[in-house]
């Protein structure tokens, strides 16, 4: 593919919650999950949500996830990133949230749409994420 032909190229939105999904986890992310809300809610086609262990990190998945999908789009929105706490990135067709792990547990979104199809991530994206998530338990 030609640099001019990848530049033109559109992501469907199960692509591009998927590519969110794999930015996130080279940013170690984790417990990482994609669902298909496009069954039940108008507000989007999929959610990603991810869990990060700081400010900073989540704060370096958001900007990585925007820089990357750049050529792809512009994100509409985004919600949350001076704080760092919970990031939602608002990209139409995809929403992305980026969680501390206190506030995914509180806020429980992975509870609130519990009747979303959850996508099957590539094997190397569980492989990564499964990693992402070892490296801080103890």
């Amino acid at each position: 593919m030609t640099e001019a032909t990848a530049s033109n190229r559109t992501l469907t939105a199960q692509e591009r919650a998927i590519r969110c999904a794999e930015l996130a986890a080279d940013k170690k992310g984790y417990d990482i999950r994609v669902l298909d809300i496009t069954r039940i809610s108008a507000i989007a086609d999929f959610l990603v949500i991810i869990t990060g262990q700081s400010d900073k990190q989540n704060q370096a998945i958001c900007d990585h996830i925007r820089r990357e999908l750049k050529r792809f789009g512009k994100v509409q929105e985004i919600e949350g990133e001076t704080d760092g706490r919970w990031i939602v990135m608002d990209y139409a067709d995809v929403l992305v949230h980026i969680f501390h792990e206190e506030q995914r547990r509180r806020y429980d979104l992975d509870g609130l749409w519990e009747k979303a199809e959850l996508l099957e991530l590539p094997a190397a994206l569980q492989a990564t994420d499964a990693a992402n998530k070892a490296s801080f338990t103890i």
